[in-house]
């Protein structure tokens, strides 16, 4: 049987939790924050844990996690 590759874009941008939900970064935080305001920057600070049926797409990418 051969090995399953990984989508290289999946393993730099997402993580799996220890009860296997995945967790990525925040979207909007890299430029034009100043047409933001405050609570935007502040909540969406740190990384979210994504939705189940985003988990199920990402998770086919990564498929050893």
């Amino acid at each position: 049987m051969p090995k399953l590759k990984t989508k290289s874009g999946a393993k730099k941008r997402f993580k799996i939790t220890a009860s296997g939900k995945v967790k990525a970064g925040v979207a909007g935080k890299r430029h034009r924050l100043i047409s933001h305001n405050a609570k935007y920057i502040r909540q969406n600070r740190g990384t979210k844990v994504m939705a189940d049926a985003d988990a199920k797409i990402i998770k086919s990418w990564m498929p050893y996690s």
